[in-house]
């Protein structure tokens, strides 16, 4: 049975899961460091698609299940015709929150926006990712995507949440989509709310009703948790995670696929030295970081890119060695007087910027900071908003910035690291450039093969620990707390799916 025959299969399965129709049973209130961006905030723009994925609303025509396996959503199969063409079948009985059908033309006029820099749904991140020539309709139910070159990532790339089926808006529904959750409000930074869609295509919802309320600090959120004012706290601080679980509530704790990392400032300042990005990360000991900043129960120490076990993942070790941190320090042309390290007549000194609204990133900084203390070079450390910290490395005002994303949000390895390294990535801060390192991405793309792909990924991998092109910390096991009476729930490797048709509250 071919690869695209399984996906099939998989669709037919997932369809006779259908529940029957119940009874809703009460709210859901979830507590998640950020809020929507708008009052209707468009879900094929910026990452907006990422809080309608989890919440329900919107659906997309591939999905990542959660051994992250790729399987038909709204899709019913996707086939390959050619290298450039690919042929999905619309999943049949579907219909928005309108009532109208999901039709091959209703997917092409909901993509279409995507690469339409005049519209509101524009995603110049994802229209890059689909790289699309045309697209056609063969009947009512399939959709030909015809796309500018091979794409190996293709049908990976249709689970990313921006990618999502909608219908033509309304004022009853501004974002009228498939799921088993219908969009009511949003308030920007602060609440995202929806309601119950009875004539949802796999059954009747579990839920009356789901609110996300934005807490950006944590620790505020873990306080109104225990004062019974959420049911459920995405990212619950990881040092009071055993604290809480004793009191009752529920402990919801499994690998994902986030990395915490340091972007390096490689234009101007220390970190332009390859050698001395190296002493950095040999520096420091993550599982000292582990144990500290996570309670030992919030990840593991990672050598690179993927998390190790994974199908993409190196086998690079994640090895703290402080003497042959000095070591690549004396061969980068430092000079230790003292206990201080001294370059170009200078101490050597890294600035380091982060941000707050995950609770491991600012111990983690600090941490970073003594280890670095400890071979003798000073680092400063400034947390603020993300933008701000982005802004800063960009601008070359900080040599580090510590961030955390998700490395394969469509369980792909290509599209998080062309965006974090690639020469012209969106998202290279840091300004890092090599040119192999632009080819194998370019080759990961043409490459359909997996032995062949992963051999690309494996050197991938290499050059960024030779280069020290980003310093990995640790790969995140998401810990969020709930009530003792929410079922149908579980952490999602990509974090993009939280809530589905079978998730309950009950008293």
């Amino acid at each position: 049975m071919s690869f695209y025959s399984r996906l099939a299969c998989a669709a037919a399965l997932a369809l006779g899961m259908a529940l029957p129709a119940t009874a809703q049973e009460g709210s859901l209130t979830i507590s998640v460091g950020f809020g929507p961006t708008a009052e209707v905030p468009d879900p094929r723009a910026s990452y907006n698609g990422w809080m309608s994925n989890q919440t329900g609303v919107t659906e997309t025509l591939m999905g990542i299940d959660y051994d992250m396996n790729l399987y038909p959503r709204l899709a019913e199969a996707i086939d390959q015709s050619s290298p450039t063409t690919w042929r999905v079948t619309v999943r049949k009985g579907v219909t928005f929150h309108d009532g109208s059908p999901v039709t091959a033309q209703a997917v092409i006029d909901a993509i279409a926006p995507i690469s339409d820099k005049t519209h509101a749904g524009h995603n110049a991140r994802v229209a890059k990712l689909l790289d699309l020539a045309d697209m056609s309709t063969d009947g009512d139910t399939i959709v030909v995507f015809e796309t500018n070159s091979p794409n190996a990532a293709f049908p990976w790339t249709l689970s990313e949440p921006a990618i999502a089926i909608l219908g033509t808006p309304s004022e009853a529904f501004p974002i009228n989509a498939t799921g088993p959750y219908v969009f009511k409000e949003a308030v920007p930074e602060q609440l995202y709310r929806v309601q119950a869609n009875p004539n949802y295509w796999k059954g009747m919802p579990g839920l009356e009703q789901v609110r996300v309320v934005a807490t950006a600090n944590p620790a505020t959120a873990a306080l109104a948790f225990e004062a019974g004012e959420v049911d459920l706290v995405i990212n619950y601080p990881e040092t009071d995670f055993d604290r809480i679980r004793a009191t009752g509530a529920q402990g919801f704790s499994a690998p994902t696929a986030r990395l915490y990392f340091y972007t390096v400032n490689a234009t101007s300042g220390p970190m332009v030295n390859p050698l001395i990005r190296q002493a950095v990360s040999y520096a420091i000991d993550r599982q000292g970081i582990v144990q500290a900043a996570l309670s030992g129960v919030g990840g593991v120490p990672a050598g690179t890119i993927y998390p190790k076990g994974t199908v993409w993942a190196a086998d690079l070790p994640a090895t703290y060695d402080p003497t042959k941190a000095e070591a690549l320090l004396t061969e980068a042309g430092a000079v230790k007087e003292g206990s201080t390290w001294m370059l170009e007549g200078a101490p050597l000194e890294i600035d380091i910027v982060t941000y707050s609204s995950r609770a491991a990133l600012p111990p983690t900084a600090e941490l970073t900071q003594a280890f670095l203390a400890a071979i003798g070079v000073k680092a400063n450390i400034t947390v603020g908003e993300w933008g701000a910290s982005n802004d800063a490395i960009v601008a070359g005002e900080a040599d580090l910035f510590l961030q955390a994303w998700v490395t394969t949000p469509q369980g792909d390895p290509g599209a998080v690291l062309e965006t974090l390294l690639k020469s012209d990535g969106g998202s290279n801060s840091g300004s890092f450039a090599n040119t192999r390192l632009d080819e194998l991405l370019d080759q990961g793309r043409l490459t359909f093969e997996h032995e062949k792909r992963k051999a690309i990924y494996d050197e991938v991998q290499e050059i960024i620990a030779s280069e020290a092109a980003l310093i990995p910390v640790f790969h995140v096991s998401q810990t969020n707390v709930g009530v003792a009476g929410l079922t149908g729930y579980q952490v999602h490797p990509t974090e993009t799916y939280w809530i589905t048709h079978e998730t309950k509250l009950s008293e």
